[in-house]
């Protein structure tokens, strides 16, 4: 069950735009956003998913079902190889993001972020070096920096179903524009605090005064415990204690006419951060960290089983990477980076909410169902505790 055989989905602004985001739904948030309200809205960055969806049933290791994919950010988009200044930061470490080592080096990020699942990161990593060679880019060496997190619940992640060109196909379809969110690329079998997870995104774009400068956030959500889930500052977790995952009732999996809930938090949780605003490496790092605070608005601890890493990178100063002169930079001053801080903060807490109100419902391995945040529900809580922002008539 290979290429031919899996449901191949690219993004595109249909699909991006297809599903209700948290503010249709009267979610409130802090800040402004930008226009597509997305990691694209810095200007140059692009985004491209590849998406399989196969099979059913019982489990069959390399065979499926399959529930997983790629997801591509390139910050300049794919025809400029100029690298970019970056910065990461992990709130814990059960997880994988490779490259970090010679981005907390050199302070470059070179060639694209990628994103997909645990056991697929040495084939698209592998398969970035080969993408950049047939591009034509220069290098007598690559570090790409691809980043997973777990979604062995509905998929087959054992059946190594990812393949190079998958990864290509996510490459190739980055675009500008809108996001596709939900159940995409790497995000397709995540959950996240045991609703459905995967693919979200959010922007802010500050005011005049405060440099007019835009923070883009793109997040793999795939972790948290439903008691702790808190949105607008509403305990969703405790208005909404149903609704878990559990397997369906077929033989394999359950006695006739019961049902088995998985309980507990597994998972982590990928966040890229990209900002038009003139900050170096040192303060790129700084901006990664407060990405943790966004998880936190909404009840993720960072805990134990979890892999939280956080990568930030700006698209200013152009041409800083030149290997053979001297080169002049712009760079914020300290003093005014705290707006960039809590731009982070809100964008990160929106794409999550994003992408959990975008993931629909989805049953994988041995029946394994796993259900879409009820937009219904989540509008009735906000209500009751005043939080809900009703449309304009």
């Amino acid at each position: 069950m290979r290429l031919l055989a899996a449901l191949l989905l690219l993004t595109s602004p249909a699909l991006a735009q297809s599903r209700p985001r948290a503010r249709d739904l009267g979610v409130p948030f802090d800040g402004s956003p930008g226009p597509l309200n997305a990691i694209t809205d810095v200007a140059g960055v692009t985004v491209g998913h590849s998406t399989i969806i196969a099979g059913q049933g019982k489990l069959v290791v390399g065979q499926g079902p399959v529930r997983t994919g790629v997801t591509a950010i390139l910050p300049r988009g794919a025809t400029n190889g100029d690298p970019v200044f970056g910065g990461w930061f992990t709130l814990n470490g059960n997880g994988e993001m490779t490259g970090t080592t010679w981005l907390e080096e050199s302070g470059f990020l070179a060639g694209p972020v990628m994103i997909t699942n645990t056991h697929s990161v040495g084939i698209v990593r592998d398969a970035v070096i080969e993408w950049l060679v047939r591009k034509g880019f220069q290098f007598d060496w690559s570090l790409p920096i691809v980043a997973e997190t777990w979604d062995g619940s509905l998929n087959d992640i054992n059946g190594f179903h990812v393949t190079k060109e998958h990864a290509f196909a996510a490459l190739d379809s980055a675009r500008g524009g809108p996001v596709a969110e939900g159940n995409v690329g790497g995000g397709t079998g995540m959950i996240c605090n045991q609703f459905k997870g995967g693919i979200g995104t959010a922007s802010r774009r500050l005011p005049a005064d405060r440099g007019g400068y835009t923070v883009g956030v793109l997040v793999q959500c795939n972790y948290g415990s439903r008691g702790r889930l808190s949105i607008a500052g509403v305990p969703i977790g405790q208005e909404i204690p149903d609704f878990l995952p559990c397997y369906d009732s077929i033989p394999e999996t359950a006695r006739a006419g019961s049902r088995r809930c998985a309980d507990g938090e597994k998972g982590s949780i990928i966040i890229v951060i990209a900002t038009d605003a003139p900050v170096l490496p040192h303060q790129l790092k700084r901006i990664a960290k407060r990405a943790a605070l966004g998880v936190g608005r909404l009840g993720g601890t960072g805990g134990n089983p979890s892999g939280d890493i956080f990568v930030a990178f700006s698209t200013a100063n152009p041409g800083a990477a030149k290997p053979d002169a001297n080169v002049t930079v712009t760079m914020l001053p300290n003093e005014r980076i705290s707006p960039l801080f809590e731009a982070t903060i809100q964008a990160t807490e929106e794409a999550i909410v994003n992408a959990m109100v975008a993931a629909e419902t989805m049953t994988g391995i041995n029946g394994m169902r796993v259900y879409a945040l009820p937009h219904d529900r989540l509008r009735a809580a906000l209500r009751k505790y005043n939080r809900l922002v009703e449309p304009r008539r």
